[in-house]
């Protein structure tokens, strides 16, 4: 046992409930949960920030053609930056990962918010996503070393509850912000806030978490082979990304090139996701496909409600970011009726559940293409959808955590993510080239309505799809 663990004695002394004394903001673990808290707190801020400012962004660059492109570019990266931060931590522990990624999200977001066009652009947000998916994954780690196995449900609800703040404010500020001084001070201003999370989260984390999982075994050398399989993943999503934005018959070429580089990385037998994964094998491999069908369906759909509302409604960026705001409090709520003690025996109904909602979400969204429907209809929407993803999103953490050995919590959190993000890359490249073909990216005058549609159903379909997956989740 090493010296930063618990004992079993004293774990058995801790109370049940998970933020009082003993739990995540108990003595022992209160530093550690703040500074974690507060780096979710800065994501979660970016992302709604970054949101509302994108539609903006997108025309003053004249690349509202790439508008799924500039999200899709974050995740394609920070595939990558998953796989390498899986082996990092599980070798050495998530402190290195921690701290280089965070400070590669903050460089990528002023390299966009200087740019001079829409490539520059998506280039920063390709060097925040490798920033990005070093930090996730090891905050992952983290959690999995630092926190015994009944406060894990408690820490990913705080994880959700650092949410709400950024969702209400985020896009006020952001769309303030961008009326009155302009797009780039939402980007160029958010790398200021990365110093506070770091003061928090790195000495915590070195006191708790760092260092190999087993100190007394020879240190392993780094995965090559692992690492060659990751870049293959993230060029080959990137390629098939640019295929669908281009969308001429050369294009499919480097869709060709994209699929050959992901089919081995993905499906083969040492691929980096579990084996079984793409038929949804029962335990770890229907978690890890659920993650990517949950996430890329709503995050697909999300990218383009603020640019709908802004084009086909009128409304202004901050208005448009407001009326998602409510989800991150419903998201909060879904993630703790999911850490409630009593609910982990229904864990894999709740998770159906959720993803019913979140295709009802998603399929009600374009409703308001329709002038007679109010605006409103999206906010009621996403907030259910929000809902039902905070029961997914926390339920497949934990259950990845309970299925995975303390040797291996880096590696399964890196799938976990792997196809979070990859399914967010590929089901926004296929969104954004059904949009970009029915005139989605003409900057003169607002997108025809059908370019949205097209957009949103697929991916309610999708969300439907996770719904038989989450009866799966559970062993054989």
């Amino acid at each position: 046992m090493s010296a930063l663990e618990p004992s079993d004695a004293r774990l058995a002394d801790l109370p049940s409930e998970g933020v009082g004394e003993g739990g995540i903001l108990g003595r022992e673990h209160r530093a550690l949960s703040f500074g974690i808290i507060t780096v979710v707190l800065l994501i979660a801020f970016e992302a709604t920030a970054v949101g509302t400012a994108m539609p903006v962004a997108a025309r003053e660059l004249d690349g509202v053609s790439l508008y799924a492109f500039a999200f899709s570019a974050y995740f394609t990266t920070s595939l990558f930056g998953m796989v390498v931060a899986g082996q990092w931590a599980d070798r050495r522990g998530p402190l290195g990962a921690l701290a280089v990624g965070m400070s590669g999200f903050a460089a990528g977001l002023l390299l966009s918010g200087t740019a001079l066009n829409m490539w520059t652009f998506i280039a920063g947000r390709a060097v925040q996503g490798l920033g990005g998916g070093l930090v996730i994954v090891a905050l992952y780690v983290v959690i999995g070393r630092a926190y015994p196995a009944r406060l894990q449900p408690t820490i990913m609800a705080a994880f959700a509850a650092g949410w709400v703040v950024p969702s209400v404010v985020g896009p006020l500020v952001a769309g303030t912000v961008t009326e009155q001084l302009g797009w780039r001070w939402v980007f160029i201003g958010i790398p200021a806030l990365v110093v506070f999370p770091l003061a928090l989260a790195l000495p915590a984390t070195r006191r708790m978490a760092s260092g190999p999982a087993d100190p007394s075994a020879p240190p392993e050398p780094f995965e090559r082979r692992r690492i060659g399989l990751a870049l293959a993943i993230s060029v080959g999503a990137g390629l098939m990304q640019y295929a669908g934005q281009e969308l001429r018959w050369l294009s499919l070429l480097p869709f060709a090139a994209g699929a050959a580089l992901l089919g081995p990385a993905v499906t083969g037998r040492r691929a980096l996701l579990p084996h079984g994964t793409w038929r949804a094998a029962r335990g770890l491999p229907a978690v890890v496909l659920l993650r990517g069908l949950a996430a890329g369906s709503f995050i697909a759909a999300e990218s383009f409600v603020p640019l709908m509302l802004v084009t086909q409604r009128g409304l202004s960026p901050t208005m448009a970011g407001l009326s998602l705001a409510v989800g991150g409090g419903t998201w909060a709520l879904g993630s703790y009726v999911q850490a409630r003690p009593r609910m982990e025996a229904h864990r894999e109904r709740l998770m159906m559940v959720g993803m019913v909602l979140v295709a009802l979400a998603i399929v009600a969204a374009p409703s308001v293409l329709f002038e007679a429907v109010p605006v409103w209809v999206v906010g009621v929407a996403w907030g259910v959808g929000c809902f039902g993803m905070g029961m997914v999103i926390a339920s497949t953490s934990v259950l990845l955590l309970k299925l995975s050995a303390p040797h291996e919590a880096g590696a399964n959190s890196a799938a976990l993510q792997i196809s979070d993000g990859l399914s967010n890359v590929l089901l926004l490249a296929a969104g954004g080239a059904g949009f970009a073909a029915l005139g989605g990216g003409a900057v003169a005058a607002a997108p025809h309505p059908g370019a949205f549609a097209v957009v949103f159903l697929p991916m309610g379909v999708v969300a439907g799809v996770g719904a038989f997956v989450a009866g799966r989740v559970r062993g054989a």
